[in-house]
């Protein structure tokens, strides 16, 4: 028996000390995300603004623009669903994600997790993760919404795939632009400006208006927009049976690379 050994055995409230003392070290870089992630959500929950944004507007306006067809002539709910989607996403990736990143970074949030060990990688996953959840959530709603207003998709086996994939490029897409304009903008200028772009990327994004009632030279411009390509990717596949949507998905990848590069050279953290 060691010197230290026999000391603990004749002291026991050293040998608790020794038993009960934490062990040093941050958690596994999983369960700090999901740990913020977690949080991240339950924010999102408590913000009644967001949740409108994010969740109610989507599907009041394809409840709205579906049943009074005189807003929108020569359309219906088969061409309404795949664009709400898209607003869905641009709602959740883009527009929340901005604003409240903005806002955090300008009362030192940001600054603070910095201090914490979970590193910006990870936070930048947590809130991905978020994002990618509630998305989840927004589709499910939606697709019920609309199939009780009578949408009945033409959709490949593979559709499903497709969808998946356009959804998760269209969210790094969005993603990389709102983390841009909250790096780089004050918050209430990254308010001002997410809603604006918001509002006209739901004008002439393809969401609710079709692309065919632009101007011809306009129209390659809107489809090389990231709410156009997610938009007209979603409704090729599930309204018009297509294949793999290859241009929608080259125009939502370069709009993720470079969002994504220039947030990460110019997005500051305090």
């Amino acid at each position: 028996m060691s010197e230290a050994t026999a000391a603990r055995a004749d002291d026991p409230e050293a040998a608790w000390a020794q038993v009960l003392r934490p062990a040093a070290g941050a958690a596994p870089l999983p369960r700090m995300i999901a740990a913020q992630a977690w949080l991240e959500a339950r924010l999102l929950v408590r913000n009644g603004e967001q949740l409108l944004l994010t969740l109610l507007i989507p599907v009041l306006l394809l409840v709205a623009f579906s049943l009074d067809k005189s807003l929108i002539r020569g359309t219906g709910v088969n061409f309404l669903v795949p664009g709400i989607i898209a607003l869905a996403v641009m709602s959740t990736a883009f527009t929340s994600q901005a604003i409240a990143t903005g806002f955090e970074r300008r009362y030192g949030v940001l600054k603070r997790l910095g201090a914490t060990p979970l590193p910006r990688g990870g936070l930048i996953g947590a809130k991905s993760l978020t994002v990618v959840g509630v998305e989840v959530l927004q589709a499910a709603i939606i697709i019920v919404a609309g199939l009780g207003l009578g949408w009945r998709p033409h959709a490949t086996p593979a559709a499903a795939a497709w969808v998946v994939v356009l959804i998760l490029a269209g969210t790094a897409a969005f993603s990389g632009l709102a983390l841009l304009m909250a790096g780089t903008l004050r918050a209430e200028a990254t308010l001002a400006a997410a809603n604006l772009v918001y509002l006209l990327l739901l004008g002439v994004g393809g969401i609710i208006f079709p692309l065919s009632r632009f101007p011809a030279g306009w129209q390659p411009v809107l489809l090389a927009l990231p709410s156009g390509a997610l938009s007209d990717g979603l409704r090729s596949v599930l309204a018009h049976s297509s294949g793999f949507p290859a241009r929608d998905l080259l125009v939502l990848a370069c709009w993720a690379v470079a969002g994504i590069a220039l947030a990460a050279r110019t997005f500051r953290w305090d």
